[in-house]
């Protein structure tokens, strides 16, 4: 069993920053990529970035320059740092990980923590 636990979200006014936490924990052989999604109120989940086991990084356009994505491999950790937040940030942040000895796809999830980007 493996478990993807987030942390860090609550609310900040534009212009703020917020730094988001994943813990993989369970029965882990390896991790390839993780990532975070977003899902805002209406709209379908989106891609926010994501990062290999070598550290190769890839951005949606929207936040590029505002987000950075980073991960501790010894861990099981993966971190998302937003600066320069926007109301249009408003979203559950998801962690999501491709975990096994062959690359398959984000078949983790965690259960999403909110961002609340208001004055």
């Amino acid at each position: 069993q493996v478990q993807l636990v987030e942390s860090g979200g609550g609310l900040v006014q534009p212009g703020g920053s917020l730094r988001l936490s994943c813990a993989a924990s369970g029965s882990i052989s390896r991790i390839n990529a993780m990532g975070w999604y977003r899902q805002a109120p209406g709209k379908q989940r989106e891609l926010v970035a994501t990062i290999t086991s070598d550290r190769v990084e890839n951005y949606a356009d929207s936040v590029k320059g505002r987000f950075t994505i980073s991960r501790d491999n010894a861990k099981n950790l993966v971190y998302l740092q937003m600066n320069s937040l926007k109301p249009e940030d408003t979203a559950v942040y998801y962690c999501a990980a491709d975990i096994g000895m062959r690359s398959s796809g984000m078949g983790y999830w965690g259960k999403g923590t909110l961002v609340t980007v208001s004055s």
